[in-house]
């Protein structure tokens, strides 16, 4: 068509491209600013720019390719079937998977190899192996990929990687270049390909030897079970301790067993994340609605260290270029949602602005006649007239802060039906008078970061509480006019930003907030979807340690401060932490859902 842009015409032919390649009439591609994923034949690629440059073309292709080959290629059935329970194993187990249905397309077509080495580029710029400086900091299964896809297809490792894949290549290579070359030779049969693997990664001592034995539950598995049978059983007879090892943190030396137990649980969750993420974004927290577990009376929270936490302004995360481009994202995603929009935030101003304007008191000697009462005195003339008189309400000074949980789980529509709600209700807010704060929390790393590091070099010592970096956001502060915050809120839109969270210790923050305002009523919304949810705090903690603190803070804040706290939950309940809170199964309520709860806190009620 005519009117079309190049940004659509390089969707739709993208669109095509995708469905021949997987052979699937149904497959349909769509722009994100967050990590491409794919669900099923629904592929998500980063969005370029408005002409299109060669090089993000080529990114957004890659992911397309490579989301298309492994609809094609790839089995998820088989692939789940025997996989190894080990979170090390686990990791590498899938990695080499993706480079086999990728180096079939790679081999087989010289443009789609380009494409998918561009791809690759954009997920480097994520991993830990770019900055990885000694062999213990190497993640396995990115070196072990980057080694096969270089055995498998040729191409070089990409130069960022270079240094951390350097570190264990020797490692890698004695004890599974053999395993390369069979690999090689299997590449278009998954159900061998996927038994090499598993032979490859006992070889590299990432799993145990009775693993397949294990799992085994037909006939075509009784010949893993017999190599099965010749491999070393004890894996801790090895002297040298592998970077892998280290990487995964066994419990072997660990003097509390329950720890180890739980840390495993808290990994085998951890591995359930999306499936089309990789790397490090793939590492999305879970969303349990957990039950309350016994705490011994004398708990107590604590950080092990506050040294690395940080609270940072938006404007600070990635420089004014992008942020441009992830509000223009933000704004496309409004733009569909702008008559919905329009009419929720008219909806709040005409409650607001009724109560601040007028009021009657009834039942008055004097004033204007009370036309809903005149019944009674035709039926009973001894009843003597009533009237009404108009009255001016003093409205109270207000400031509302919105609480954004900014965790992994959020990712895709609900974080963006967040920010749009955010930014609909600072604009109304300020046209009413009412100040907002919007704030949002997660942590600086998967997994721990340099709390756990320090953790670890300190002896690993029992119960130490919190341990993972904080990352609290300030989108908007209180007196900063919408108009100078509004890009902000894109940042939301990026890769990368959603992590863990950390509920407690965000609430406590922006109540603080909140506290040290002069406003008369303050008003604090959170809007989450689960439990709070950090695997490096679970790992070595009690296992409702953080649940047990949010249900402590919430308490309090409920009881005794003056701020009135009102959450909404997205997808879980959270109505079993707060008082006043309502759970939505749909993201398209949310921004409804916000103007009806905050609009009731309006009304007259006791404290």
């Amino acid at each position: 068509m005519a009117d079309e842009s190049p940004l659509d015409r390089f969707k739709s032919v993208l669109t095509g491209a995708s469905r021949a390649i997987a052979h699937e009439p149904e497959v349909e591609v769509a722009w994100t600013a967050d990590t491409a994923v794919a669900n099923g034949k629904n592929f998500r690629v980063p969005m370029p720019g408005r002409g299109v440059p060669r090089a993000q073309a080529m990114e957004a292709r890659g992911f397309a390719d490579s989301f298309a080959l492994k609809l094609r290629h790839h089995d998820e059935a088989l692939h789940a079937r025997h996989a190894p329970a080990e979170p090390a194993a686990r990791a590498c187990y899938d990695a080499v998977e993706a480079v086999r249905y990728e180096a079939l397309g790679s081999n087989a077509y010289a443009g789609m190899r380009d494409n998918l080495d561009a791809a690759l580029m954009v997920r480097m710029g994520a991993d830990p192996i770019t900055r990885a400086a000694s062999p213990d900091e190497v993640p396995v299964q990115a070196a072990l990929a980057l080694l096969l896809r270089e055995r498998l297809t040729g191409q070089p490792v990409p130069p960022a990687a270079r240094a951390g894949v350097d570190m264990l290549r020797g490692w890698i290579g004695e004890r599974a270049s053999e395993d390369f070359d069979a690999l090689a030779a299997s590449l278009d049969d998954q159900q061998a390909f996927q038994n090499l693997t598993l032979d490859m990664l006992r070889h590299l001592e990432l799993t145990r030897s009775d693993q397949p034995e294990q799992e085994a539950t037909d006939s075509e598995d009784q010949e893993g079970e017999d190599d099965g049978e010749e491999q070393p059983q004890d894996s801790e007879a090895s002297e040298d301790q592998s970077p892998s090892e280290v990487a995964a943190e066994p419990s072997e030396g660990d003097e509390d067993g329950e720890d180890s137990e739980v840390e495993q649980q808290a990994d085998d969750d951890s591995a359930d994340a999306e499936a089309g993420d990789e790397g490090e974004e793939g590492m999305l927290p879970t969303r349990p609605n957990r039950p309350w577990t016994d705490i011994p009376a004398n708990f107590d929270y604590k950080a092990y260290t506050q040294a690395f936490d940080e609270v940072i302004a938006a404007s600070d995360l990635c420089d004014e270029e992008e942020l441009t481009r992830l509000r223009a994202y933000l704004d496309a995603q409004l733009k569909g949602l702008q008559g919905i929009v329009t009419k929720l935030a008219n909806r709040l101003q005409r409650r607001l602005m009724a109560q601040q304007n007028r009021s009657w008191d009834f039942d008055q000697e004097e004033g204007l006649i009370d036309a809903a009462r005149l019944a009674r005195v035709v039926i009973s003339p001894g009843h003597s007239l009533s009237y009404k008189v108009e009255r001016d309400v003093e409205f109270k000074d207000t400031i509302v802060t919105l609480l954004i949980d900014n965790s992994g789980s959020m990712r895709g529509r609900p974080i963006s039906i967040a920010a749009i709600s955010a930014d609909v209700m600072a604009r109304t807010l300020e046209r009413c008078g009412v100040k907002t704060e919007i704030l949002g929390f997660t942590t600086r790393a998967w997994k721990g970061g340099q709390s756990r590091e320090a953790w670890l070099a300190g002896g690993k010592p029992a119960q130490p509480g919190r341990l993972n970096d904080l990352r609290h956001i300030v989108y908007k502060k209180a007196d900063e006019p919408y108009r100078h915050a509004r890009r902000n809120l894109g940042l939301m839109m990026r890769e990368g930003l959603l992590k863990e969270n950390i509920d407690g210790e965000a609430l406590l923050w922006a109540h603080s907030r909140l506290l040290g305002r002069a406003e008369d009523r303050r008003v604090l919304m959170v809007i989450s979807d689960g439990a709070p949810v950090d695997d490096s705090t679970l790992s070595v903690n009690n296992a409702g340690y953080l649940e047990l603190h949010l249900r402590r803070v919430i308490d309090w804040i409920e009881k005794q401060s003056p701020v009135q706290l009102v959450a909404i939950g997205i997808g879980h309940d959270v109505t079993r932490y707060y008082r006043r809170a309502v759970t939505i199964m749909d993201v398209e309520q949310l921004g409804g859902t916000m103007i009806e709860q905050l609009a009731s806190l309006f009304e007259d009620e006791k404290a």
